[in-house]
């Protein structure tokens, strides 16, 4: 049977159930601070939402426009997943809510004919106050018409939730109540979001309760300091970055795999999956060559400004980054494992079942050129800025919108070509030694 929402005019109360019972919540964690958040179970991804050739639009607020969880994203695509020649824009715009990208998709988004786009909007718009039925209504009407704009272009769309807050923002001089109800209304919006994605039959990203579960875990580790909704409490560093490019990605459909090697550790044969293939092999070193990338990220754990330690806060490389070395048939207890130029020890036994590449070695083959093409979507995505709130709504585009759209797409088109320039593919030496 179909679940049934019903939401009372004032949004005040949103009763959900399936088959006559009430849905099920999301599970928390045991501390007293969880007991005033009732969030509805968020839907698990329906399979690969992606398709070959895709134009993504990553629309949002200023968090978007930090150019951070929409660069990540963007470069997972590209070196993650080339198989699928996925090209994106990202559309931040500082200080945005839900109606202010309705007002301009059309001239900003649109005309760019994106097949796919994610949205993250209701930071700006849970106004920085208590829950009221009107933030609700307004935030439940405006993100419905956009995602009913993008379905009329015929565009996938992903409904992301916001995020979550660490301490009341000091520029926001109309903010009341406290951080905890801030947070309770951004829950709500959250849930609002989940309704509308099952009735709008779209996608659903979870951006808030990840955040504010982990956020809350990571300071009982790592200490008050850190902050996983960023210092000024709103705007994250990378770890929370990390995090929402995780949401964002899993909501997508992308399952993770990079690619196998599997190795016959008796007879030293290699087998490798697609995109990677073995170009020699001799006494258990192997010559390698891939065509697609693991996700490369240094930085320290305990730092909430490290994409690391945002893969660590969720499992990133468990199920986006696996990269994994299979040795079956060995006869030696251990084997010491080189890739590039670290090493690592695994027993038998580990190899057997398989270890994760991407996970245990942080520097590795691969981290130069990722960081090449990380570098030229950084650049796209910086002019994309520029484009949209300095030149279409600045005086080029008032004066001439057509001629503002065909100067600024032929300063992209090389920056666009250079993602696809930098990204080659890596040759590495792989060596597996009995000890």
């Amino acid at each position: 049977m179909r679940p049934l929402y019903l939401f009372l005019s004032s949004f005040a109360l949103v009763v959900w159930t399936v088959g006559g019972s009430a849905a099920p919540l999301e599970s928390k964690l045991s501390a007293p601070y969880f007991d005033k958040f009732h969030p509805i179970k968020a839907p698990e991804p329906a399979g690969l939402l992606l398709k070959k050739g895709d134009r993504l639009a990553i629309c949002g607020d200023s968090i978007t426009e930090q150019k951070m969880y929409s660069r990540i994203m963007e470069t997972y695509l590209t070196v993650c997943m080339p198989e699928l020649e996925i090209t994106a824009r990202q559309y931040g715009w500082s200080g945005e809510r839900a109606g202010g990208f309705l007002s301009r998709m059309t001239n900003d988004c649109l005309r760019f004919n994106p097949t796919i786009a994610t949205t993250c909007y209701g930071m700006n718009d849970h106004e920085y106050k208590p829950y009221e039925a009107r933030i609700g209504n307004i935030y439940w009407d405006r993100s419905t018409a956009i995602i009913r704009a993008f379905k009329a272009h015929g565009v996938r769309v992903v409904q992301g939730s916001p995020g979550a807050v660490g301490k009341m923002p000091d520029w926001v001089k109309t903010a009341s109540g406290t951080v905890d109800d801030l947070n309770v209304n951004l829950c709500q919006l959250r849930d609002i979001g989940i309704a509308i994605s099952r009735r709008e039959h779209v996608a659903f990203a979870d951006v808030f309760w990840p955040m504010l579960t982990t956020g809350y875990e990571a300071q009982q580790k790592y200490g008050t300091n850190y902050m996983i909704t960023g210092k000024d409490g709103v705007h994250p560093g990378w770890a929370g970055q990390t995090e929402m490019a995780y949401a964002f990605l899993k909501a997508l459909g992308c399952d993770g795999h990079i690619g196998t090697l599997t190795v016959n550790l008796a007879s030293g044969k290699l087998k490798a999956s697609k995109g990677h293939r073995v170009l020699s092999s001799q006494d258990g070193k192997y010559e390698m060559k891939s065509e697609r990338y693991p996700f490369c990220a240094t930085g320290k754990i305990d730092d909430d400004n490290s994409i690391r330690s945002g893969m660590a806060l969720v499992p990133f490389n468990q199920n986006l980054n696996r990269f994994l070395l299979v040795g079956k048939g060995g006869k030696a207890s251990n084997y010491k494992v080189t890739w590039g130029t670290n090493s690592k020890v695994y027993s038998a036994e580990a190899l057997a079942k398989g270890v994760n590449l991407a996970d245990d070695f942080v520097e590795n083959p691969f981290c130069q050129a990722f960081q090449k093409v990380d570098k030229a979507v950084e650049a796209k995505q910086i002019y994309e800025t520029k484009q949209i709130k300095e030149i279409f709504h600045g005086p080029e585009g008032k004066k001439d919108m057509e001629t503002a759209v065909k100067m600024t797409e032929g300063e992209r088109a090389p920056l666009a070509a250079a993602i696809r320039q930098s990204f080659v593919p890596v040759t590495y030496t792989l060596a597996i030694e009995p000890l």
